[in-house]
C-alpha cells in the first residue's frame, strides 16, 4: 500500500503574460503549496479502481473519468502495461476552486503507481493531464511559465501561514480565460529571498492576479471574500488563487490565520475556510 498528499496549490500572483497561437495563454506565477491536502493510497489488484471519501467525495461522485483515473491510464498507456491497481481517493480540497486540487490528485496519482509498477512518470504526461500537473509533482515553491511546463526553483520563502477561503461557487477555467481582457503583463519572478512574511507580502504587492477581474464577473462573491479577508486582523495580502473561486490571506502567524478564518466562518456559515501553513 502506497500513501501520497496531494498538497493544495496556491499562486501568490499569477501574471498572463501573452497568448500562443493554439489558444492557450502563457502565463508568470509563483506558486506554493499549503498544507491542506487530499490523500491518494494504491494498493496491487486485478483490475482498476477508485474509491472517494472525503468532505468533498460528493463533488466527485458522477464523474467516471476524473483525473485521478486518467492519470492511471495514462500512465499504464504510456509504459503499455494493464492499469491495475485498487486506488482512494480522500477529497479534502474544494472541487474548481482555483487551488488544484484535481491536478494535485493527479500528480500523486502518477507518484504512486510509478512506484506500485516500478515505472518512470513521462513528463510528456504531466500538461497533458492539466497545466498544474507539473508543478504539482514538484510539490515546492516554484515559478511557473509557458503554459504551465516551464518551471523555476522560487527563491527561499520565509515561514507563512495561509487562509484560504471559498464562497461555495466553481467557476470552470475556460470560461475565465474567456471573459479576461486588456494588455497583458510582464513577467515579475524575483531572486531575492524575503527575510518574513511581511517583506514576501510587500514583494507580492507590485505584483498580482490577471483573472480575478473576468473570475469575479462569473463569481461575485469572490470580491466580497477578498474585502472579507482584507479586512481581518493581521492581514497582509488578500488575492484570489488561479482562476478562482478561492481567495487567501496571507499572516505572519498560525494563530493570525486561524482567528481570522473563525471570523469569516461566524460571519459567512456557508463559506467553506480553512487556515494553515505554507510549505517550504
Amino acid at each position: 500500500m502506497i500513501h501520497v498528499r496531494a498538497h493544495a496549490k496556491v499562486n501568490l500572483y499569477l501574471h498572463v503574460v501573452g497568448k500562443r497561437a493554439d489558444g492557450y495563454h502563457l502565463l508568470d506565477s509563483l506558486v506554493v503549496f499549503a498544507d491542506l491536502h487530499d490523500d491518494i493510497v494504491a494498493e496491487a489488484a486485478d483490475d482498476l479502481s477508485l474509491a472517494i471519501d472525503g468532505p468533498f467525495a460528493e463533488a466527485l461522485a458522477g464523474e467516471s473519468d476524473n483525473l485521478v483515473l486518467r492519470a492511471a491510464r495514462g500512465l499504464s498507456a504510456f509504459h503499455r502495461i494493464e492499469p491495475k491497481a485498487k486506488l482512494k481517493l480522500t477529497k479534502r480540497i474544494p472541487v474548481a476552486a482555483g487551488i488544484g486540487g484535481g491536478s494535485a490528485d493527479a500528480a500523486a496519482t502518477l507518484d504512486a503507481l510509478s512506484r506500485l509498477w516500478s515505472v518512470e512518470i513521462p513528463i510528456a504526461l504531466l500538461p497533458k493531464l492539466g497545466a498544474d500537473v507539473p508543478a504539482c509533482l514538484a510539490g515546492r515553491p516554484l515559478f511557473m511559465s509557458g503554459i504551465g511546463e516551464q518551471l523555476a526553483p522560487a527563491p527561499a520563502l520565509p515561514p507563512t501561514s495561509i487562509l484560504l477561503v471559498n464562497p461555495g461557487v466553481a467557476v470552470a477555467t475556460k470560461d475565465v480565460f474567456r471573459a479576461r481582457n486588456g494588455p497583458f503583463s510582464q513577467t515579475a519572478p524575483f531572486n531575492v529571498a524575503p527575510l518574513d512574511a511581511q517583506r514576501l507580502a510587500r514583494f507580492l504587492l507590485h505584483r498580482k492576479n490577471d483573472l480575478t477581474a473576468a473570475a469575479t464577473i462569473h463569481a461575485p462573491e469572490i470580491r466580497e471574500a477578498r474585502e472579507r479577508i482584507g479586512a481581518t486582523e493581521g492581514c497582509l495580502l488578500a488575492r484570489m488563487s488561479g482562476s478562482g473561486a478561492t481567495v487567501f490571506g496571507l499572516y505572519a502567524s498560525d494563530e493570525e490565520a486561524a482567528r481570522a478564518a473563525a471570523a469569516i466562518a461566524g460571519e459567512r456559515p456557508a463559506w467553506w475556510c480553512w487556515s494553515g501553513a505554507i510549505r517550504s
